[in-house]
């Protein structure tokens, strides 16, 4: 499966709870993640999104750290299974 088909995915299902997820884009801050997912209550979370199998770049994973460092959620999501997980971690909380 292709990380594009995933990703339009992630917004589907992210909608169907409530939620957004736009595409990040900042200029200057190569690796930042793909998606922001902005969920009701006040929740953002950061998504990184790999094509199946795919590992993180070097700086991806520096992200990955800095964010969770100042204590936001980040995921790497690679599969429709990732998805479903994410989903139901997300809607549970």
């Amino acid at each position: 499966m292709r990380e594009s088909k995933l990703e339009r995915r992630l917004v589907r299902e992210v909608e169907r709870i409530g939620g957004l997820a736009p595409k990040w884009v900042s200029p200057g801050n190569r690796g930042v993640p793909d998606r922001l997912v902005i969920l009701p209550g006040g929740r953002t979370i950061y998504v990184e999104m790999k094509a199946p199998g795919k590992p993180l770049e070097p700086l991806q994973v520096k992200w990955a750290q800095k964010l969770r460092k100042l204590g936001h959620h980040h995921y790497k999501i690679d599969s429709d299974e990732d998805i479903d997980r994410f989903v139901a971690e997300v809607n549970a909380e």
